[in-house]
C-alpha cells in the first residue's frame, strides 16, 4: 500500500518538520520513504511544502499530482490543493487560517482550530503537530506511537523539552475525526 501526502503552508509553519518527522517515523517503521522540500526563497511567510510518500513496497516515483492526503496550513494552500486530493482522500485543514467550507463532496475532510489548540497548549509552533495527529488519526498507514517515538530519536536533545507539548498536539489533533463523503481509503 501506498500513501502520498502534501503538507502545504507558509514558511515559519513547521511544515518541512512536520512532513520530516512524518518520514522519519514510516523508515523507522521499516517502509519505503521519500521526502521532497519545496520552498521559497524567503525565511518566513513565503509558500513552503512538502510530499512524502510512504509505502511498503519500493517507491517508482517521488512525484505525485494527486496525494491521497494533504494538511493545508492556511488558505492559499487550501485554495491550491483541495482540488488536488485523490477522489476518496483525505483533506486536513487548519480551521484557524481558513474562512471557508471544503468544496469538493467525492473526499474526507476534517476543519480542525490548529492555531487554537496549539495555543491552548501553550505553545503555537506545536500547529503543525496538531494537524499531524488529525492526519494519523484518519487514515491507518502509521500509528500515533511511531511519530513519539520518531520525534524523540530524531529531535535534536536541546529541543527534547518540546516532547511533551508534541505528543499532546499530536493526540488532540488524532481526536478529530473526518467527515466521510466518499468511501474511506484503507
Amino acid at each position: 500500500m501506498q500513501t502520498e501526502i502534501i503538507i502545504a503552508g507558509f514558511g515559519g509553519q513547521g511544515v518541512l518538520f512536520a512532513g520530516q518527522v512524518l518520514a522519519y517515523a514510516a523508515m523507522d517503521q521499516g517502509m519505503h520513504v521519500t521526502w521532497i522540500p519545496s520552498y521559497g526563497p524567503e525565511m518566513r511567510g513565503g509558500t513552503a511544502n512538502c510530499t512524502v510518500v510512504i509505502s511498503d513496497l519500493e517507491i517508482g516515483s517521488p512525484l505525485i499530482s494527486h496525494p491521497t492526503a494533504v494538511i493545508a496550513m492556511n488558505k492559499p494552500s487550501f485554495d491550491k490543493y483541495e482540488k488536488m486530493v485523490k477522489a476518496g482522500g483525505l483533506l486536513v485543514v487548519n480551521q484557524s487560517m481558513v474562512d471557508r467550507e471544503v468544496e469538493r463532496n467525492d473526499i474526507r475532510s476534517i476543519m480542525v482550530p490548529a492555531n487554537d489548540i496549539a495555543e491552548k497548549i501553550g505553545d503555537k509552533r506545536m500547529t503543525n503537530m496538531v494537524l499531524l495527529g488529525a492526519l494519523l488519526g484518519n487514515l491507518n498507514f502509521l500509528p500515533l506511537k511511531a511519530v513519539e517515538k520518531s520525534l524523540r530519536e530524531h529531535l535534536p536533545v536541546k529541543h527534547h523539552e518540546l516532547l511533551p507539548a508534541n505528543r499532546e498536539a499530536l493526540e488532540r489533533g488524532s481526536a478529530f475525526l473526518a467527515v466521510t463523503v466518499a468511501p474511506v481509503i484503507e
